[in-house]
This record gives C-alpha cells, sequence and structure tokens, in this order.
C-alpha cells in the first residue's frame, strides 16, 4: 500500500509556471507507475500524464503534450509535476495517483489517490 500527498500548487499567471510533488509512503515506492489527473470545476477528473513504474517512460494527454514533464526520484520517494507555459484551462484540483502494475488513462485504473493540490491559473 501507498500513501500519497501532493504540493506546490498556487497561483499562477497565464504564461507561468509551477512544479508539482507527489510525496510517496509505504513500501516499494519503485515498483508502483505514477500518474497526475486533474479537475476543473464541475468537470469530470481528466488523465494529464504518467510515469512508469520500470523503464522511466511517459506519457502525456495531448492537452499538457509540450508544455508538462512528469519524472520522478525513486531515492525520495517522489514524481514530479514541472508545468510550463500555463494557460487557464489548465485550472484545476490537480491529484497524484498510484498503481501496482501498467498506468492507464481512466480514473478507474489507479487504485491509489492523494488529495489534490489547487493550481489556478489567471488570465
Amino acid at each position: 500500500q501507498v500513501q500519497l500527498v501532493e504540493s506546490g500548487g498556487g497561483l499562477v499567471q497565464a504564461g507561468g509556471s509551477l512544479r508539482l510533488a507527489c510525496a510517496a509512503s509505504g513500501r516499494a515506492f519503485s515498483m508502483y507507475a505514477v500518474g497526475w489527473f486533474r479537475q476543473a470545476p464541475g468537470k469530470e477528473r481528466e488523465y494529464a500524464a504518467a510515469i512508469s513504474r520500470s523503464d522511466y517512460s511517459a506519457s502525456y494527454a495531448d492537452s499538457v503534450k509540450g508544455r508538462f514533464t512528469i519524472s520522478r526520484d525513486n531515492a525520495k520517494n517522489t514524481v514530479y509535476l514541472q508545468m510550463n507555459s500555463l494557460k487557464p484551462e489548465d485550472t484545476g484540483v490537480y491529484y497524484c495517483a498510484a498503481v501496482w502494475g501498467t498506468p492507464g488513462s481512466q480514473t478507474t485504473d489507479w487504485g491509489y489517490w492523494g488529495q489534490g493540490t489547487q493550481v489556478t491559473v489567471s488570465s
């Protein structure tokens, strides 16, 4: 089992950057794939990015590709999401998720969730 805590959210102007962190506690963090989802007010939670447990391969939603970068530091049990060129439509609560195995783009593919961190991008 793994527990996840997100940090790094805040208010930023359009075009700015933020780096989110997902700190994990529990055993064998390196065996979990980790992903980021986001949820805007009144909308469903949507997939943003994920990083595999083995070869550190990353995948991104089209909406963030080229602007967001996911990375992990297993020695620190932490996954990061570097967000650049932020847009107002990136506003929402960002959630970290983990799964023992292959990541997917659906929320039901993930077994563990953090509480989320708010990101607000002003125009």
